[in-house]
């Protein structure tokens, strides 16, 4: 079992931010390795929702449902997997900063002996993932419209 902690700041505004990272299906476009993530219960607020991934993870096909049990508008977005080959309690936490966000995610795994692997590895991994995954958001978040001139 191990905690793994991570941050950033994207310069875009915190609401943006948020409804970004807490749509499930836009997972594929900043988590590496998620191939596809979908919603698989309705609710009027995210609270409870359910949702389930596909992606590859240690070279592993892995299918994991998961169940979201805290979500505060631009704050707070908290999930944690129900079934796939970890035990995971994932909090996004959200802070407003001089023109940004404050991003901060936090994961506590509970290793299972599915991957036959040794934990200190695995949590070094993970690590190096969540950071790419972080910088990846980051890019996509921070682009830049450039409003369209016509050259007379």
């Amino acid at each position: 079992m191990f905690n793994l902690k991570i941050g950033t700041i994207i310069e875009a505004p915190i609401q943006s931010v948020y409804d970004y990272m807490s749509t499930p299906e836009n997972d594929f476009q900043w988590q590496y390795g998620t191939l596809a993530t979908a919603t698989i219960t309705n609710h009027l607020n995210k609270m409870g929702v359910y949702f389930r991934s596909i992606g590859h993870f240690l070279g592993r096909r892995n299918l994991g449902t998961y169940q979201v049990i805290e979500s505060s508008s631009n704050r707070k977005y908290r999930f944690k997997s129900l079934s796939g080959p970890l035990h995971l309690h994932t909090a996004y936490t959200f802070g407003a900063t001089d023109g940004g966000t404050k991003v901060k995610i936090s994961v506590h795994v509970g290793t299972m002996d599915f991957f036959q692997i040794n934990e200190r590895i695995l949590e070094k991994r993970m690590k190096k993932q969540l950071k790419e995954n972080l910088a990846s958001l980051k890019a996509l978040l921070e682009v830049k419209q450039v409003p369209y001139r016509l050259e007379t």
